[in-house]
C-alpha cells in the first residue's frame, strides 16, 4: 500500500488489487439532505467493480433524532455483515467528490476494530479522470461475520466535551466547519441551529486539507495544523456539522502520523440546537 502507516491508498494500488478475496471495497457516498441527489441510486448506475453501498444514515443509531449517528457494535457488526465484510478484511473506502463521507465511513470501520480499514485518495472522480472500470447495479454479496471490537472513547459525547470545558487538561476540540459558520457569519444549513462554536474550540475547515479531492502532503498538513494552533501530539476531538466531515481531519492527522480517532458524534447538530450548552 505504499506507506504501511498512512490510511490512504492511492488509485493505482486498489485497480492492482482488485479483485482479491480479502479486499473490500465500499462506497460511502453521502449527500447534504438539500441536495436533492440519490447516493444509492448513484451507486447503482456507476461504481468500482465489486464494491458495496455503504448507507451512513441507515449504518447508524436511527433511534436517536440526531443524523448518522454511531451505531451500537451489534447493529454495526450486522450490517456490515451483510455487506460481506470481516474485520480482518482489507476495507478501501471512498465517495464521489474525491474525499468527503468516505472519512466518516473509515473511522466507523477503524473504531469498531477493522484494523486496515483504508480511504481512496481522491476518490471516484479520480478513478473516472484516469479511465478506470466501473460497473453498474448491484450485487448481493455473501454474508460474512464481523466481530466489532469497539475502540471506547472514540465516540465523544456532548456530556464529555462539557465537563472539559475550562479545564488545562481538557482535548484540544477542532471544528472543521467554514470559518464564517465556525464565526457566526452565517447562518447554518440546517435550521434551529444557533451561530458559533464550542467554547475554547480551534477551526480548521476541512477543505484547506485537500487540493483537487486530494490530500495535501504531509509537510503542507502539518503547516495547517499549527497554523490553526492544533498540538497532534496531544488529544484532539473532531467536530463539524453533523459528524460526517469530522473524520477527514482525523484522516489527515493519521496520514501525519498522529493517530487521533475521537470525534464529536453529535457535533453542531446536537450543540448548536441545545440552549442549555454554551456557545462562543
Amino acid at each position: 500500500m505504499g506507506d504501511a502507516a498512512s490510511p490512504l491508498v492511492t488509485t493505482r494500488w486498489l485497480a492492482d488489487e482488485l479483485g482479491a478475496a480479502d479486499l473490500k471495497v465500499v462506497d460511502a457516498t453521502w449527500h447534504m439532505p438539500a441536495s436533492g441527489r440519490d447516493a444509492a441510486a448513484e451507486f447503482a448506475e456507476a461504481h468500482i467493480p465489486g464494491a458495496v453501498f455503504f448507507g451512513i444514515d441507515a449504518i447508524a443509531d436511527t433511534s436517536r433524532d440526531l443524523p448518522h449517528m454511531l451505531a451500537s457494535p451489534e447493529i454495526f457488526a450486522e450490517m456490515v455483515g451483510a455487506l460481506g465484510i470481516s474485520e480482518t478484511d482489507r476495507v478501501v473506502v471512498y465517495d464521489t467528490v474525491g474525499v468527503f463521507s468516505a472519512a466518516r465511513a473509515w473511522w466507523n470501520f477503524s473504531i469498531m476494530g477493522a484494523a486496515q480499514s483504508f480511504v481512496l485518495n481522491g476518490g471516484l472522480p479520480k478513478w473516472r479522470a484516469e479511465g478506470r472500470p466501473l460497473e453498474a447495479g448491484a450485487r448481493a454479496p455473501a454474508p460474512a461475520r464481523f466481530d466489532a471490537s469497539p475502540l471506547v472513547g472514540a465516540a465523544v459525547s456532548a456530556t464529555d466535551i462539557r465537563a472539559g470545558l475550562g479545564r488545562p487538561d481538557a482535548p484540544q476540540i477542532v471544528d472543521v466547519r467554514s470559518a464564517e459558520r465556525f464565526n457566526a457569519e452565517v447562518d447554518e444549513p440546517r435550521p434551529g441551529l444557533r451561530r458559533g462554536h464550542i467554547p475554547g474550540s480551534v477551526n480548521l475547515p476541512f477543505p484547506d486539507l485537500l487540493d483537487g479531492g486530494e490530500f495535501k502532503d504531509v509537510a503542507a498538513l502539518t503547516r495547517l495544523m499549527a497554523a490553526a494552533g492544533i498540538d497532534p501530539d496531544k488529544p484532539v476531538i473532531t467536530t463539524c456539522g453533523s459528524g460526517v466531515t469530522a473524520p477527514i481531519l482525523n484522516l489527515a492527522l493519521g496520514v501525519a502520523g498522529h493517530e487521533q480517532m475521537r470525534v464529536y458524534d453529535g457535533s453542531w447538530a446536537e450543540w448548536g440546537a441545545d440552549e442549555k450548552l454554551p456557545i462562543a
